[in-house]
């Protein structure tokens, strides 16, 4: 289980890969078959980023609780959006609130995340 812990390359991954499949997906025609198959590849990312998440989260949540469960709140928060984002453009509702709230959530997100213990030191 180190590989899960040690460091949080698989996290980023996981997120980086989900937020690509995320905007194809979102960017492509609504009723079409690609588009399906991309939502529901998505959603397994969804299931891995919240596993890995989870495991940093139990490895490493004695550094800073506070810190490390409001990480967690907003990326379940991001996930959220994005799913809403591609849930009701398929069914042609408005999405504008929910793309802002996505990019608000992603750069909460990655901002905490990246000023954790085990983040990388990019600010």
């Amino acid at each position: 289980m180190s590989i899960l812990t040690d460091t949080t390359h698989l996290h980023i991954t996981t997120w980086v890969v989900a937020i690509i499949l995320f905007l194809v997906a979102a960017f492509m025609q609504r009723d079409s078959k690609a588009r399906k198959i991309m939502h529901m590849v998505l959603r397994l990312f969804y299931v891995l980023i919240i596993i890995t998440g989870l495991t940093l989260f139990i490895e490493w949540s004695s550094a800073d609780p506070m810190l490390y469960g409001i990480k967690f709140l907003l990326g379940i928060l991001t996930i959220g959006m994005m799913e809403m984002v591609l849930v009701r453009s398929k069914k042609q509702k408005s999405v504008t609130m929910f793309w802002a709230l996505f990019a608000v959530f992603l750069f909460a997100t990655m901002f905490i995340g990246f000023m954790l213990p085990v983040g990388m030191d990019f600010f």
